[in-house]
């Protein structure tokens, strides 16, 4: 690793596959572990991610390495949170052995990303990672959540959850995690990426999404709880209009109707047609009616 070398102290393809035998790992579509092979890439990734030296950066699913060695070049601090036992075991040593500089700016946590409610070290400021496919929304959201020091996001994930996640109403696939998103952050997509870039290459391209928090939350009486079980009620039956879709959820068809109306939002649209600031409305106006009743 010479400093003429363009790969520096990052994992290329051999390197990815001589780690991964050593440990006796084979990828396993399970937890839709797909190890980035191509440094290049990955400081894209760091890049478009603007990491700068003041981030301190959680990594989901770090697996081998490959991104987190070039987010620790970037970053102040970078904590990665692992589900396997074997990779989450050797990842410290690969750490200290290709930029050893930076391994006290480095901390592991070997649990699952879904179940995550504190990390060591200072306050994360940016979340950056390479998405399994399978969890993908879920750990978006979980990650969000827990953490609202989280300022700016940079996700790589299949290219059609990429799509959905960037999705605005009125388009094909517009939905949940679109919404939910978008309740945290303005949410774009920030590039797209190839299969060879992979080992194992998946079946699918994959895009980055860039979500930015919003600097002031959804204004709104309702809590988080009540504006996404709107959403869930609104999606969960696409061809049907709001007041049919919602009427389970309101209690009734007219309970539904009633509160789209003093919400602004016509009955007969469909829930591919809300912002989440509509969505919030109505979650308010449920609300309201339901203390009044009491």
């Amino acid at each position: 690793m010479s400093t003429t070398d363009p790969q520096g102290p990052l994992l290329g393809a051999a390197d990815i596959r001589e780690l991964a035998a050593a440990l006796g790992v084979r990828p396993t579509k399970q937890r839709g572990q797909n190890f980035v092979i191509d440094a290049n890439t990955v400081r894209r990734i760091v890049r478009t991610a603007e990491v700068t030296e003041d981030d301190v950066v959680v990594e989901v699913g770090p697996g081998l390495g490959s991104l987190t060695l070039a987010l620790l070049e970037a970053a102040r601090h970078v904590t990665a949170v692992e589900i396997d036992d074997v990779l989450a075991a050797a990842l410290p040593a690969t750490v200290e052995a290709r930029i050893p500089a930076k391994k006290d700016a480095f901390d592991l946590v070997n649990i699952d990303a879904m179940q995550v409610e504190e990390l060591p070290g200072p306050a994360p400021t940016a979340l950056v990672a390479n998405l399994p496919y399978n969890v993908a929304v879920p750990v978006l959201l979980h990650m969000l959540d827990t953490f609202p020091t989280i300022e700016r996001t940079l996700v790589m994930v299949q290219a059609e959850v990429a799509d959905r996640l960037a999705a605005g109403p009125g388009s094909r696939v517009y939905g949940v995690p679109s919404v939910k998103a978008n309740w945290y952050a303005h949410v774009k997509r920030a590039g797209s990426i190839g299969r060879n870039v992979f080992w194992p290459a998946p079946n699918v391209d994959s895009g980055l999404v860039s979500l930015v928090r919003r600097s002031e939350p959804i204004a709104t009486t309702a809590s988080k709880q009540e504006v996404f079980a709107v959403v869930d009620a609104a999606f969960a039956q696409r061809r049907k209009t709001l007041r049919a879709a919602l009427s389970g959820w309101a209690g009734s068809a007219q309970a539904a109707e009633a509160a789209l109306v003093a919400a602004g939002v016509s009955p007969q649209a469909r829930g591919e047609a809300l912002t989440v600031e509509e969505f919030a409305r109505i979650a308010e106006h449920k609300a309201a009616h339901e203390g009044a009743a009491a």
